[in-house]
């Protein structure tokens, strides 16, 4: 592209999607980062950071249409905006409102993008963070698996329906990743075995073949590669990134 292209990023302001953000900025990108709580995204130079709660669809509409006024229109979206954690059956179940912003707010982005779509005829841009428990199920995280999972038939869908248009979608399915929501998983699993917060990470591990968790940046890079003319022919599909804890 002549100009720099715009890339909006939603979950910004932490972990994967704040690699990514920063990322786009080093490679030269105008960057547009979304976060429930904006203020997060202050200090990430080169980023337009804008309040959003992507399961409240007119705000994500309303992030859009200001983040386009000021940054042009939209040639790459990454929706990394995410929430984890356990949910039980009962009072206080947690299944809605893991589904409303994983999957829902998802969902919403990408439409949203779509009616702030650069032009072609260069390529653009659509990329959903999924998770590699979008491939297998975990007891007790009935929300987090399905609202993952279903982010690769939203994928899919997308893909098709985009395709003509030379918007190329694509899902990522991280492993383990150095995050605060990862080791806040990781001291769940330890309280629900009971061991140190230092077992339960040798512990989960040992089911990962390079036995280490990835990294932020390590996503990003995989973010970068997705929208560069290396990937020109990938659309519909779910990269895993995982140390080989899936071989799908």
């Amino acid at each position: 592209m002549s100009t720099a292209p715009h890339v909006l990023v939603t979950g910004a302001s932490s972990g994967i999607g704040r690699a990514i953000a920063l990322r786009m900025v080093a490679d030269g990108a105008k960057v547009t980062g979304l976060a429930r709580r904006a203020e997060l995204l202050a200090g990430l130079d080169g980023v337009l950071g804008l309040p959003c709660d992507v399961s409240d669809r007119a705000a994500v509409n309303a992030a859009f249409a200001q983040a386009a006024e000021v940054n042009g229109p939209v040639f790459a979206v990454v929706a990394a905006a995410g929430i984890g954690g356990a949910n039980a059956p009962g009072e206080g179940d947690r299944f809605d409102e893991i589904v409303a912003t994983n999957l829902t707010g998802a969902y919403n982005t990408l439409r949203a993008a779509e009616r702030h779509l650069a032009p072609g005829p260069d390529r653009r841009y659509f990329i959903v963070i999924a998770s590699v428990l979008a491939r297998f199920g975990v007891p007790g995280y009935t929300g987090y698996c399905a609202s993952k999972a279903a982010l690769l038939g939203l994928t899919r869908a997308m893909a098709l329906e985009l395709a003509p248009q030379g918007v190329l979608v694509n899902a990522i399915c991280p492993g383990w990743v150095d995050t605060d929501m990862a080791w806040s998983g990781i001291e769940g699993m330890a309280q629900a075995m009971g061991v140190s917060r230092e077992e339960a990470h040798r512990r989960a591990m040992s089911a990962v073949p390079l036995g280490r968790m990835g990294t932020p940046d390590e996503i990003a890079g995989v973010v970068a590669w997705l929208m560069s003319p290396a990937a020109s022919c990938v659309t519909g599909q779910g990269i895993d990134v995982n140390g080989g804890a899936w071989m799908g």
